[in-house]
């Protein structure tokens, strides 16, 4: 089981390939907050209502200094289409070794309708300027959760 993280942990680093096969870095942030978020799979109903949620509200988020990350472990061809049949605004980064699923805690033993799986954990961490985890929130719900984060980080829709 992967640790997770703590408010004031060092987040770890990571580049990964967007959806166009660019090179994405968490230090290429530096500087401003961001938002990373760790879902399943693209173009799944719950994954596609929390993307949707975050390209609604992403002028809102960068306006109060967020920028906003999402992973998961799909080929970023399907992301590429993930985010032109969704018109998704948000980063979306491959991470298909799991290697920064893992270092987040994004990723091992959970329940799924009543069974124990190994999978992808839906999680947000929050990274503040300096790169340390300011908050880290695991088991998060697709449906509502970026209103809810809006809430909780203050920031005004």
């Amino acid at each position: 089981m992967t640790e997770r993280l703590q408010a004031g942990d060092t987040a770890p680093a990571f580049s990964l390939p967007d959806a166009d096969g660019k090179q994405v870095s968490l230090s290429d942030h530096l500087g401003r907050k961001v938002i990373v978020y760790f879902y399943p799979a693209a173009l799944t109903p719950g994954c596609t209502t929390q993307a949707c949620d975050f390209t609604d509200n992403l002028e809102v988020f960068t306006g109060a200094g967020y920028d906003v990350i999402g992973i998961s472990p799909d080929k970023p061809e399907k992301l590429g289409k993930f985010r032109e049949t969704e018109d998704l605004k948000v980063t979306l980064l491959s991470d298909q070794d799991k290697a920064v699923l893992e270092a987040y805690g994004a990723y091992g033993e959970k329940s799924l309708y009543g069974k124990t799986v190994v999978g992808v954990i839906r999680s947000t961490v929050i990274v503040d300027e300096e790169g340390k985890v300011e908050r880290a929130l695991y088991n998060v719900k697709a449906t509502g959760h970026v209103a809810k984060l809006l809430r909780d980080l203050k920031v005004e829709a």
